[in-house]
């Protein structure tokens, strides 16, 4: 028999009655209910009023939703957990989780996306994009080249060669070939007053000279001398011996002087080679100033130094050198690559041959006309 649904007056009615003196079974018997029901209802709502029936069915009402809402929440709680070793930070992962949810946790589409705070239209949403397949080689090729690059170098490096790409694609792809350089553990200085170095405007003004030391494979050291100049960045020249005594750098400058022409002064340090009698004469037979730093003050000493920390990190500690002619050519080699392949950021990510060929004359004119005031 279906059973029937009672108000909450007729229920408080046929408490009333039975209140009022009528029998038990009469009642259930006309009524239509079972002396169970009855004595429930008995036993429930007995001495209440209307009022207070409809006020403890709407309490027993809202306590079932938050019992529901509550296991809903553990079991979200729980399904957080099991995705916290997930990274959970661009789209595709956290549509990733949405599938896990739907598939382990028999979730539906709107509660997971709702969990995981994205859009149903983001988690279906299906990428356009095109698969970049020979991009993608072409960048791993350049950084198993050159491994010290980062996506930057890369990207400049891609634009030369024909690639109709932007910088946020290139760094997309080279993240997620995981090709991102590893840092080079810096030495901490200590803070001191910063001064701007003068900024020479044309090549052949001004050069810096300073000396980085290595070793071969069987132990010898080796001292390598760079000169850099300071307008193109180019490095000049790199000496290598396991010894270079001031009569050397003399050599190597008088060789300069025959290819290049020689600056109206050089930047270096205290060095015993650089404070010798023998560079001090040629400098003054030559007319070239030697500008030397103050003692304990590397950062005086600036563009050659940020050239040092290039070529150890890119070419001395990436070889292993065996002997002095292989040390010596291969140092050569990144020397040329240095001055004619790599770019450089604070020359407009030309190379130093492309700067001084190029660009050189436009600086020039600027300075020119910022001088006369126009």
């Amino acid at each position: 028999m279906k059973a029937k649904r009672f108000s909450e007056e007729q229920i408080i009615a046929v408490l009333k009655e039975a209140e009022a003196g009528a029998k038990t079974k009469e009642l259930c018997r006309r009524h239509g209910i079972s002396d169970a029901t009855f004595y429930n209802w008995k036993a429930k709502y007995a001495g209440m009023t209307v009022s207070e029936v409809r006020r403890l069915k709407e309490l027993e009402s809202e306590n079932s939703k938050l019992k529901r809402l509550l296991a809903d929440a553990e079991l979200d709680k729980a399904a957080l957990k099991e995705l916290l070793g997930r990274k959970m930070v661009s789209p595709q992962a956290k549509r990733e989780a949405v599938t896990v949810l739907m598939t382990e946790r028999d979730f539906g589409v709107t509660r997971a996306c709702g969990l995981l705070q994205i859009s149903r239209a983001l988690y279906r949403y299906q990428s356009r994009r095109a698969p970049c397949a020979a991009l993608r080689e072409r960048i791993a090729e350049i950084a198993a080249l050159k491994r010290r690059y980062g996506y930057r170098r890369i990207h400049v490096l891609l634009r030369r060669e024909g690639w109709r790409v932007n910088r946020k694609l290139t760094y997309r792809l080279y993240r997620e070939a995981g090709l991102a350089v590893r840092r080079r553990k810096r030495k901490r200085v200590g803070p001191f007053e910063r001064k701007p170095l003068p900024k020479p405007t044309a090549a052949n003004r001004s050069w810096s000279m300073d000396f980085v030391s290595d070793g071969l494979a069987d132990g010898r050291r080796i001292r390598c001398l760079a000169i850099v100049d300071d307008c193109t960045r180019e490095c000049v020249a790199l000496e290598v011996d396991t010894s270079i005594t001031g009569t050397r750098v003399k050599a190597v400058l008088q060789r300069l002087a025959d290819t290049r022409g020689l600056p109206r002064s050089i930047t270096v340090d205290h060095g015993p080679e650089f404070e010798g009698q023998v560079l001090d004469a040629w400098a003054y037979s030559s007319n070239v100033q030697l500008s030397f730093i103050r003692p304990g003050k590397p950062n005086e000493n600036a563009y050659i130094e940020s050239f040092n920390g290039k070529f150890r990190d890119e070419c001395l500690n990436e070889h292993w050198f065996i002997t002095m002619a292989q040390a010596r050519r291969s140092i050569e080699n990144w020397r040329i690559e240095y001055n004619t392949e790599r770019p450089h950021s604070s020359l407009g990510d030309m190379t130093r041959k492309e700067f001084a060929a190029r660009g050189l004359g436009e600086r020039e004119r600027t300075s020119t006309f910022i001088n006369r005031g126009l």
